[in-house]
């Protein structure tokens, strides 16, 4: 890694720290700190399950736990078991709570004020516009990759909403058990794997990966939401699959598509990825791509 990035990540964080008021125990001048006053404002008008919030925030339970507790004792919020299912707790905001959450989002409005009155018309613009960029870019950070077994409710999820874009895209609609692939439990270990992308917790994307012995590895039912697009995630996607399939001692990695998905036609190719003749007979596919890969 770069000493010099580094170094200026660090300079990037001492100044937003400092700027913003997160080193006071009395964050937008109320009686609490931030983490108090960010969960707060996270539980909402709607009120929260405890792990949402946690996986929102990413912090571990006891941490959360301490800091409603506190919120509790000050009266701004309750925590109890879901209706139907005890095993989950709710937040919710008392009229205290709310008070309190109004009291925080019109300070806030003040302090995002404060940042930009300093500044002339031209250097506003180019705050919040670097802003919009830091918080993408951080945002995609935040992304995690797991490998999951297909049958798994997010991987589910994924596939639905795959299925259901496919359908609405292409031309004739898409009928999974019309493809190669009608059955996602072909994507199992020793045969293949299958990756959710999880942020904050809640499915985004997934990627497939065939590992058929002795022969090219394949990547299916790639997906990513329309909602996380610019961050880089189907590109990251490809680089975990095709590390995946190195080491899984493979040298070619391929792929097909319909020519709908213009955007994934751009990526692949961009990625490395040359096109090729048909090397199956799927019928949803125009286009046909493969990648020569080096094997770890």
């Amino acid at each position: 890694m770069d000493a010099v990035q580094i170094s200026q990540v660090r300079q990037f964080n001492r100044t937003v720290t400092e700027r913003v008021g997160v080193l006071h125990d009395r964050y937008l001048g109320r009686d609490r700190p931030i983490g108090e006053a960010r969960l707060l404002w996270e539980v909402g008008a709607q009120g929260q399950d405890v792990r949402q919030l946690r996986e929102r925030l990413g912090l571990d339970s006891g941490y959360v736990s301490r800091l409603l507790r506190s919120l509790e004792a000050d009266g701004l919020v309750t925590v109890e078991p879901h209706p139907q299912d005890r095993r989950v707790r709710t937040v919710r905001l008392t009229d205290a709570g709310r008070v309190e959450h109004a009291m925080l989002d019109d300070r806030s409005d003040e302090l995002a004020s404060s940042l930009l009155e300093p500044l002339n018309t031209a250097q506003r613009a180019r705050l919040v516009a670097a802003m919009a960029e830091v918080d993408r870019l951080l945002t995609a950070t935040t992304v995690a990759l797991d490998v999951v077994d297909p049958a798994h409710p997010d991987a589910q999820y994924c596939l639905r909403s795959y299925f259901a874009e496919l359908h609405e895209r292409f031309e004739s609609g898409f009928d999974p058990a019309q493809s190669l692939l009608p059955d996602a439990g072909e994507l199992r270990p020793p045969s293949g794997l299958f990756l959710v992308a999880r942020l904050h917790g809640e499915p985004v994307g997934c990627a497939g990966l065939k590992l058929p012995a002795g022969a090219a590895a394949e990547i299916k039912r790639m997906w990513v939401a329309p909602h996380t697009r610019r961050l880089g995630l189907g590109r990251r996607l490809l680089a975990d699959l095709e590390g995946r399939a190195a080491r899984h001692g493979c040298g070619v990695l391929r792929l097909d598509t319909n020519k709908a998905l213009s955007g994934a036609i751009s990526l692949y190719r961009s990625y490395g990825f040359q096109q090729v003749t048909a090397f199956n007979n799927e019928p949803y596919a125009h286009h046909w791509f493969e990648k020569r890969i080096t094997t770890t």
